[in-house]
């Protein structure tokens, strides 16, 4: 995958067509390292146990309550020339920011206990993705983090629903007890199609398609990376 610098002028529009190919590449690998995790293996064996899934939702808790407030902080540094993005995130960061709540209804279904999910803290991956976005969320004009949403609704939006059929097919979940994930198969999807849009519509330049493409690279090493560490 080519990850070197463009010479085209920093105000040249990207091309999209490249810019999705090589965010494409970005997939590919994310989704073989996601064949490795040993959760994930199992889930997809059939080995998979319902205590896995409780160490899941209290490892996915402690980074999705993030999620909102570095959407929140990218949107405060985009300036008026970025007025696109700056609305974008602000809508995103609103649909966002009770994601986590339904986390905790699915783990306290599942007979979680709600004060001890509350009391827990981020594993090592977790602490390193979030650490990462709020870092990239204070530059000015933070756009690499289309990236980064890239990655995130990616996964949601075509992995999450096939996650939770497949708990519910080994572990004979009820609806009730996998709804974080179901929701985000229609929720990501929609945000997908927003980004799409967005980097199809001439905004995004030659430098910033390529720091799209390098957020989008760390993001998907550290969000394997927190599926690794469950617990740590």
């Amino acid at each position: 995958m080519t990850t070197s610098a463009t010479t085209a002028p920093a105000d040249s529009p990207a091309d999209a067509a490249n810019l999705f190919e090589r965010l494409a590449d970005v997939w590919v690998e994310l989704e073989e390292r996601l064949a490795d995790v040993p959760l994930l293996r199992r889930l997809a064996d059939g080995t998979v146990t319902l205590h896995d899934y409780e160490r899941l939702l209290f490892n996915l808790r402690q980074q999705v309550v993030d999620g909102s407030p570095w959407i929140s902080r990218a949107a405060s540094n985009f300036d008026i020339d970025h007025f696109a993005l700056r609305s974008a995130a602000i809508r995103h960061a609103e649909e966002e920011h009770r994601d986590y709540l339904m986390i905790e209804r699915d783990y306290v279904a599942i007979g979680g206990s709600l004060d001890a999910l509350r009391a827990g803290r981020k594993n090592v991956g977790s602490e390193a993705l979030s650490g990462y976005m709020f870092h990239y969320a204070d530059q000015p004009n933070p756009v690499g983090l289309l990236g980064a949403i890239f990655i995130i609704e990616g996964l949601g939006a075509k992995r999450a629903a096939g996650w939770a059929a497949r708990f519910q097919e080994v572990l004979g979940l009820a609806d009730n007890q996998v709804h974080f994930m179901r929701y985000h198969q229609d929720a990501d999807s929609a945000h997908t199609g927003d980004l799409e849009a967005i980097l199809t519509s001439g905004i995004i330049d030659e430098r910033e398609a390529d720091e799209v493409v390098r957020c989008a690279q760390v993001v998907a090493r550290l969000y394997a990376l927190q599926l690794e560490e469950l617990d740590r």
